[in-house]
């Protein structure tokens, strides 16, 4: 899988980042992290419902923990109704 995410997007396995992969039922999925003297590798299949995961099977996306959150919970990551954090500053 990091010679996937190396060669196949162009990406470093070794940065801070999770890596989540899933199959084309989506009722799994793996997640690849580098813990900085190896890689873990975590592999859960899903007994009741399947991931709302992104329609282009070759689209890398750079996801928030809560887009994170949603899709691991079965949710779609673009919720339309969810309110966004605001690009203003802090009072």
């Amino acid at each position: 899988m990091a010679t996937l995410i190396q060669d196949s997007f162009n990406l470093d396995p070794y940065s801070d980042s999770i890596f989540l992969f899933s199959g084309w039922s989506k009722d799994h999925y793996k997640c690849l992290y580098f813990d900085g003297d190896g890689f873990a590798m975590l592999y859960k299949r899903l007994d009741n419902g399947k991931l709302q995961w992104p329609k282009n099977e070759n689209e890398v996306r750079n996801l928030s923990q809560q887009e994170i959150r949603w899709l691991l919970e079965g949710l779609s990551i673009e919720q339309p109704k969810a309110i966004l954090p605001s690009s203003k500053g802090v009072f």
